[in-house]
């Protein structure tokens, strides 16, 4: 977590040394505050162990929340003006910001793996193994789903029900969403086989991490990166590009967007529509490539 004293360092110099606008000020410290509060509730722990990657996963997770392109922009702005008044308060750690770019995250279409890529990552790991069989577990549930990070970490053991192949996300407005039978299979290979290994008596969640507890964000991007590297996936991929991908294999496979869009919880339509185009584009661009009049 931030030091207090940094943030009200970096007020007062938002008010009397850069003399912005009480507005300005008020949202610069506001994304500096909730992102503070983010790293108390992670892995990461104190600002000076932060990293550029732990800064653009926290990226990735507004822009997954559906904030606006301007609120991002204006949190890198915010982050960077902060970092850089730390050094000048005497902040002896690396910048993390120094080489954050705002133009890699303007308001653009979706990127997504493809069904190659999904089946050579859901295929890394060993369900034999007590680790493995959980991270596919994992795996599976995300694609399967469409949920987020931070849906699927919030998971309980109750809210699978492997008989009806039904999963019951609770975060914000409940939805239920079915889950194909591999991952009914991997869920209950991982209930049966390394659950009861890992997890520590009385825990709920139904994803543990290696101490026994609830498994955390940045727990599960570490996996999720290891796993990548081993399939060879050489995109950048952030963990909602499997959100993505769910929502945008079943355009492609004929879904409807009313469907999708009660599965992923969206409360906009056009949040959704976003895959109909991103589909279509890529209709357009192999008809424009292969048809001889085009």
């Amino acid at each position: 977590m931030f030091d207090a004293a940094y943030i009200n360092n970096y007020r007062d110099y938002l008010i009397n040394e850069r003399r912005v606008a009480d507005n300005t000020v008020s949202s610069y410290v506001r994304d500096i505050t909730q992102f503070s509060d983010y790293l108390q509730d992670s892995e990461v722990g104190d600002f000076d162990r932060i990293t550029k990657e732990d800064i653009q996963f926290y990226i990735s997770l507004l822009i997954d929340k559906g904030r606006s392109p301007a609120t991002v922009s204006r949190f890198i702005a915010s982050i960077k003006a902060f970092f850089r008044r730390m050094k000048d308060d005497g902040f002896k750690g690396a910048n993390p910001t120094s080489e954050l770019d705002s133009i890699a995250y303007e308001k653009k279409p979706p990127s997504i793996l493809t069904s190659e890529e999904i089946d050579r990552l859901l295929d890394r790991p060993g369900i034999n193994d007590i680790k493995g069989c959980r991270d596919k577990a994992m795996l599976e549930t995300l694609y399967a789903t469409g949920i987020r990070v931070s849906e699927l970490i919030m998971l309980d053991v109750t809210d699978v029900n492997l008989v009806t192949g039904l999963l019951t996300c609770r975060n914000g407005k409940e939805r239920t969403i079915p889950l194909y039978a591999t991952a009914v299979r991997a869920i209950s290979h991982y209930l049966s086989f390394s659950r009861p290994a890992m997890a520590v008596t009385g825990e709920v969640s139904l994803f543990v991490n290696t101490g026994g507890g609830r498994m955390s964000r940045q727990g599960f991007w570490k996996i999720l990166k290891s796993y990548l590297d081993a399939a060879q996936i050489s995109k950048d991929v952030t963990p909602q590009m499997l959100r993505h991908s769910f929502a945008a294999h079943l355009v492609e496979n004929g879904a409807d967007l009313k469907s999708i869009q009660k599965m992923l919880g969206h409360a906009d339509i056009s949040s959704t529509q976003v895959y109909a185009r991103m589909v279509n584009q890529q209709l357009k661009d192999v008809y424009e490539k292969a048809h001889p009049r085009a």
